[in-house]
C-alpha cells in the first residue's frame, strides 16, 4: 500500500491545528469506502482472470508485468509439500512454445536479466511472476504476454527437466539455510505458527518429498491451482493501455477454466490466552537476541478510518523508535540495539498483524537489563503516553513527506505501483490515487489527538496472544534464565515509571558567516550540461541540473588522501575516526539535538574518510539546501567531541567482536579478505587488539587533519535546481572553507590480492554445506574498452555457468560471477566465481566450473553471448541516464581520475562496435592469469583432525 511507503520515508514538517476540534473529524467519514485509483483499469475476463492495466512513463519505453496466483503452499497435499515453489521454477525450464532454456535465452536477448529482473516467488497463499521488459520493441512486448499466459497455463512440467530441477531445490535450500539462523527457525516456528497449517507448509517443502514426489503430483497441483479464477495480471508501464488490454483479452482470454471450483481455504494462527515461550540456543549464534510479540487481527485499508488508523499506527512506530534511538544516543541505554513497531505478522500470514519488541543484548550477563530496559520504554509510553513536542516533530516528518512525494508523482517508477494492485487483489485492500492520498493526508493529520496515539499504543500490549522469544550462544546457556523468568522480565512492569521529558537544543544551526566565500570563475560543459565553477579558496563546484526528480538534489565533495596517510601506530583510531566524530552531531549540537532540529527537512549529511580519499556525500531537498550546507560546514569545520558517543560506538564493537568467529562465514571471510586484498595493516578490519588502541583525541586529530585544507577538493551537486539560484549559497558556505593549498594525494599500502597461487581449505561449521570461491587477479589497463569487454566478461560466465553448474550438473543454486577493477594506487582487475554446494561435491564442481572456463577459453564467446549483454547492457544504460543517482557517480569518478566526461555518450557507440574477438582476447588474458586463488569452507566435520 503506498501509504506505508510514504511513512516510512522519515522526516518531517509543520504542525496544523493539532487540536482540531469536530469540525475537522467531521470531514473524516469512518465508513466511507476509499475510492479507486481512476486512473487503473480493472476488469475480469470471462473466465474469471482478473487485471491491472496502468499507464506510467518512469521508466521510460519499460513495463512491469507480473502474473499472480491466489495459491501457495497451503494449498499443498500432504504428499505435495514444497510444490507451488517447484512448480515456480519448473515455469523457467520450459512452456508450451518456448521449450526447456528457450524462454530464458529469448529475455535475455530482448534486455531482461535473470535473476535481477526475471524473477518469482512462493508464498504461503501465493505465487508472483515479475517479468520487466521494454516496450520500445512492440513484438517483444506482446511476446511478454504470451510467456505470462504460459506460464498461467501451459507450463511444460517434462519428466527429464522436474528430475533436473530437483537438485536446485535442494541446493537452494542448502544456500539459503544450513547456517545458525535455520537451525534456530526450525526450533521456534512451531512457536510462532503453533497449531495451524502454516507450521506444515513452509514453501520450501520437504527435501525428502522434493527428491522423491512422482511427476504427476506435480502435475495435478499446477492443473487444480493454475486456473483463471484464482490468477491476476498486473501491468504497469510506459504503454498504451488499450493495446495491452487487447493483449490480456487475446492471450489470457483462450485459457480454460478448470471443472475444478475448490476455492483456496483461509487459514490463520490461532490466538493463545497464556504467552508462548522458546528459548534456543545455537553453538553459531553470537548475540543474545530478545522478541516478544503481541498478536493482533490484522487491519486492511479500505475505508476511511482504516487509513486514518493506519497513519496513526505508523506515527506511534515512529514515536516509539525515536525513544529508542534516543535512549542509545543519550548512553543510557541497557542494550545495544533494540527496535519496536506494530507491523505484519511474519511478513503478513494468517490474516494478522503484531506488534513486535525486539533487543539485542550486550552480553548474556546483561539479557535481563536489556529486556527490561526496552520494556520499560515501550510502558513508559502506555503509561505515560507521548508529549505535544514530540507529535509535532513526527508530524511534521509526515506532513514532509507526503508533500515531497506528491510533488514527485509523475515520476513514481512503475514498480512501485505494483505492490498497491497485489495487496488489492489478494487481499482486498485499496489501491488510491496519489491525490487522494494527499488530500487524506492533510485533513486526516489534523484529526489525530494525542489521546488517540496513547490509546493506541495502550492497544497494542496485551495479556494474551503474546510469545516471547529467546535466541543466544550455546556458550552462554548456563547464563540464561529459565521460561518463567524470561516472562516475568517481559511482565513485570514498573507502574511508577517516570515520564518522558523532551528536551531539545533551540540555538541557531550555526550562526551567520561574517565572510563567505564567492565565485572566481566560471566554465561551462556542455557535452553533459554541466557547469564548473571554481571558488576563492580554490574548491571546485560542478552543477548538472536535470528533470528526473521534481525536488531531489544529490551532492558528493571528495579529495585524495583517506586513511592511507594514516601513521601506522594512529591506525585503528584512523579507521573509526569518521563513524566516530559523524555519530557525535556538529557545532553546538549533539547527534540527538541535530535529529530534532531537523524535524519537517529533507536532507542527510554525511562525512566519510575512505582508504584512498574523504569527502562528504547525502541529498536535500530545494528548501533545505541552504540546511545542508550549513551541516557541511559544520562537519567539516566545527567536529563534535563526544565521549558518551565514542564509549558507545567501542562497546558495540566490542559485542560484535566477542563472538564473531563463532559464525563459520565470519572466518571464512577472514581467508577471503587477505587472499584479496593481502595481509598489510591497512587491509585488516578493526579486531580486538586494535581496539584496545583507539583512542578519542587521535582520532579527532585525524578527522580534523583531514578536513583542514579544501583547496582540493570537488564538490558534484546533480538534481531538480537552478544552478544560477543555488551557486549563491553553495559559494558562501564552500567557498568559506579553510584553504592553503598543501600538496597531498594518497599513499599506497599495500592493498591488493596474494600475489601466486594461494589456496586455503577453512573447515569450521556444522551444516552440510561448502563455500567455494575462485578467483583471478592480475595487472590491468583501465580504458573504456576494455572496461567494457570486461563487463561482457562477466555476463557470458554468469550465463556459462548458470547452465553448467545449475543445470547440467544440478549442483548448485545460483553461482556468482563478480568482476571489479582497481584504478588506484596501482591498477589490477579480479575475477571471482562463488558458490555453495554439498560439501561431498565441492571438488567436483570445482572441476566443472574449470572445464567451463577452459571451453570458453577454447571455443570462445560467439555472437549470440555477445548480443545479450549488448541488449541488457543497453537497456540498463537508458534506464540509469535518467536517475540522479548514476551521474552523481559518473561525475564523480571522472572527476577523481581525470578522465573523459563525454565517455557516457559515447558508451551506446562503443557497445555496439563491441566485438567477439575483443571478448575473446581478454578472456584468454585474465582467465589464463598467473595469479589464481581457491578458497573452500567445509564443514568441522571434514576438516583433517577429523579423518
Amino acid at each position: 500500500m503506498q501509504v506505508h511507503s510514504i511513512l516510512k520515508s522519515g522526516i518531517v514538517f509543520c504542525l496544523i491545528n493539532l487540536f482540531a476540534g469536530n469540525a475537522q473529524n467531521a470531514d473524516i467519514v469512518p465508513e466511507q469506502r476509499i475510492p479507486l485509483d481512476g486512473e487503473v483499469v480493472v476488469d475480469t475476463l470471462s473466465n474469471g482472470l482478473t487485471y491491472y492495466i496502468r499507464e506510467n512513463r518512469e521508466p521510460r519505453e519499460n513495463a512491469e508485468l507480473y502474473l499472480v496466483v491466489k495459491a501457495g503452499s497451503l494449498q499443498e497435499t500432504d504428499g505435495q509439500q514444497g510444490l507451488a515453489h517447484f512448480t515456480e521454477h519448473m515455469a523457467f525450464n520450459g512452456t508450451k512454445s518456448f521449450p526447456k532454456n528457450q524462454l530464458i535465452d529469448y529475455l535475455q536477448a530482448a534486455g531482461v536479466r535473470f535473476g535481477a529482473d526475471l524473477n518469482a516467488y512462493t508464498g504461503f497463499d501465493q505465487t508472483v511472476y515479475q517479468l520487466p521488459v521494454p516496450t520500445d520493441d512492440k513484438e517483444v512486448f506482446e511476446t511478454a504476454f504470451k510467456i505470462l499466459s504460459e506460464w498461467a497455463g501451459n507450463i511444460a512440467l517434462g519428466s527429464e527437466e522436474i528430475n533436473a530441477e530437483r537438485g536446485v531445490i535442494v541446493e537452494e535450500e542448502r544456500q539459503r539455510g544450513k547456517n545458525a539462523s535455520q537451525r534456530m527457525s526450525e526450533e521456534l516456528l512451531p512457536v510462532l505458527l503453533a497449531d495451524s497449517r502454516y507450521a506444515d507448509r513452509i514453501p520450501i517443502g520437504k527435501m525428502e518429498i522434493i527428491n522423491n514426489f512422482g511427476h504427476d503430483t506435480l502435475r495435478a497441483y499446477y492443473k487444480k491451482w493454475y486456473r483463471p479464477q484464482l490468477q491476476g495480471i498486473i501491468a504497469v508501464g510506459d504503454f498504451d493501455k488499450k493495446m495491452v488490454e487487447d493483449y490480456v483479452q487475446t492471450y489470457f482470454g483462450t485459457l480454460q477454466g478448470a471443472k475444478e471450483t475448490t476455492m483456496p481455504e483461509a487459514y490463520t494462527v490461532p490466538g493463545n490466552k497464556k504467552a508462548l515461550v522458546k528459548i534456543v540456543t545455537d553453538p553459531e549464534f553470537p548475540y543474545s537476541v530478545a522478541t516478544i510479540i503481541y498478536k493482533h487481527p490484522r487491519r486492511l485499508i479500505k475505508t476511511e478510518k482504516d487509513f486514518l488508523d493506519a497513519i496513526i499506527r505508523s506515527a506511534v512506530n515512529n514515536l516509539v523508535a525515536l525513544r529508542i534511538a534516543e535512549q542509545i544516543e543519550r548512553g543510557t541505554a541497557p542494550y545495544l540495539k533494540a527496535s519496536a513497531s506494530y507491523g505484519a505478522y511474519q511478513g503478513g500470514i494468517g490474516n494478522l498483524d503484531a506488534f513486535t519488541i525486539q533487543v539485542v543484548a550486550k552480553s548474556a550477563e546483561e539479557l535481563q537489563s536489556a529486556i527490561q530496559g526496552v520494556m520499560d520504554e515501550v510502558n513508559r509510553a502506555v503509561v505515560h503516553g507521548f508529549t505535544q513536542s514530540e507529535w509535532e516533530r513526527v508530524k511534521l516528518n509526515f506532513e514532509n513527506a507526503i508533500t515531497k512525494n506528491y510533488h514527485e508523482k509523475e515520476h513514481v517508477s512503475s514498480k512501485s505501483y505494483v505492490n498497491q494492485y497485489l495487496k488489492h487483489f489478494l487481499y482486498g485492500e485499496a489501491f488510491m490515487s496519489m491525490d487522494y492520498s494527499y488530500e487524506f493526508y492533510k485533513k486526516g493529520l489534523n484529526t489525530i489527538t494525542l489521546e488517540d496515539l496513547n490509546h493506541t499504543i495502550k492497544s497494542w500490549v496485551t495479556d494474551q496472544n503474546r510469545i516471547v522469544l529467546l535466541q543466544a550462544s550455546e556458550k552462554d546457556k548456563e547464563l540464561l534464565p529459565d521460561e518463567d523468568d524470561l516472562k516475568s522480565w517481559v511482565s513485570n512492569l514498573d507502574e511508577n515509571i517516570e515520564a518522558y521529558i523532551d528536551n531539545g537544543n533551540d540555538g541557531p544551526l550555526l550562526v551567520d558567516l561574517e565572510k563567505g566565500g564567492a565565485v572566481l570563475s566560471t566554465k561551462k560543459v556542455k557535452s553533459i550540461g554541466a557547469t564548473e565553477y571554481k571558488l576563492t579558496n580554490g574548491v571546485k563546484v560542478v552543477l548538472k541540473e536535470t528533470d528526473f526528480k521534481n525536488d531531489e538534489i544529490l551532492f558528493s565533495g571528495f579529495s585524495p588522501g583517506g586513511v592511507s596517510l594514516a601513521s601506522k601506530e594512529d591506525l585503528p583510531s584512523a579507521k573509526l575516526a569518521d563513524n566516530i566524530i559523524a555519530s557525535s552531531g556538529a557545532g553546538t549540537f549533539s547527534s540527538l539535538e541535530l535529529n530534532k532540529k531537523m524535524s519537517g527537512k529533507t536532507l542527510a549529511v554525511s562525512p566519510y574518510i575512505g582508504t584512498y580519499s574523504e569527502g562528504i556525500k547525502g541529498y536535500t531537498a530545494n528548501k533545505d539546501l541552504e540546511t545542508a550546507l550549513k551541516l557541511m560546514y559544520l562537519y567539516f569545520t566545527q567536529p563534535r567531541r563526544d565521549t558518551t558517543t565514542f564509549n558507545t560506538i567501542l562497546e558495540n564493537y566490542k559485542v560484535s567482536l566477542t563472538n564473531k568467529y563463532d559464525n563459520p562465514m565470519a572466518v571464512f571471510q577472514d581467508s577471503v579478505n587477505v587472499a584479496m586484498k593481502g595481509r598489510g595493516a591497512w587491509a585488516k578490519g578493526i579486531d580486538s587488539m586494535q581496539l584496545e588502541n583507539v583512542d578519542l583525541d587521535k582520532a579527532m586529530e585525524f578527522y580534523k587533519d583531514r578536513f583542514k585544507d579544501f583547496s582540493d577538493y570537488t564538490f558534484v551537486l546533480v538534481g531538480s535546481f537552478d544552478k544560477d539560484s543555488i551557486i549563491g549559497p553553495i559559494a558562501k558556505y564552500l567557498g568559506a572553507l579553510p584553504s592553503f593549498e598543501r600538496e597531498e594525494t594518497f599513499k599506497d599500502v599495500g592493498i591488493k590480492p596474494i600475489s601466486g597461487t594461494f589456496e586455503r581449505n577453512v573447515y569450521k561449521g556444522l551444516e552440510d554445506k561448502a563455500t567455494v570461491v575462485l578467483a583471478f587477479h592480475d595487472d590491468y589497463e583501465s580504458s573504456p574498452g576494455n572496461d567494457m569487454a570486461l563487463k561482457a566478461l562477466k555476463a557470458i560466465l554468469d550465463d556459462r555457468l548458470v547452465k553448467r553448474l545449475r543445470e547440467k550438473e544440478s549442483g548448485v543454486y545460483s553461482p556468482s560471477v563478480a568482476i571489479s577493477h582497481v584504478e588506484i594506487p596501482n591498477p589490477y582487475f579480479s575475477l571471482s566465481i562463488s558458490f555453495s554446494c554439498a560439501p561431498d561435491r565441492a571438488e567436483q564442481l570445482i572441476d566443472a566450473t574449470r572445464d567451463e572456463l577452459m571451453k570458453i577459453m577454447k571455443d570462445g564467446a560467439n555472437d549470440g553471448d555477445l548480443n545479450k549483454f549488448k541488449a541488457q547492457n543497453l537497456r540498463q544504460h537508458e534506464i540509469k541516464l535518467r536517475q540522479n543517482s548514476y551521474w552523481l557517480n559518473y561525475l564523480k569518478s571522472k572527476y577523481t581520475y581525470g578522465e573523459d566526461l563525454e565517455e557516457i555518450h559515447k558508451m551506446e557507440k562503443r557497445l555496439k562496435k563491441l566485438k567477439v574477438p575483443k571478448v575473446n582476447a581478454l578472456m584468454q588474458q585474465y582467465l589464463n592469469a598467473a595469479n589464481q586463488i581457491k578458497l573452500v569452507l567445509y564443514p568441522e566435520s571434514y576438516g583433517p583432525h577429523t579423518q
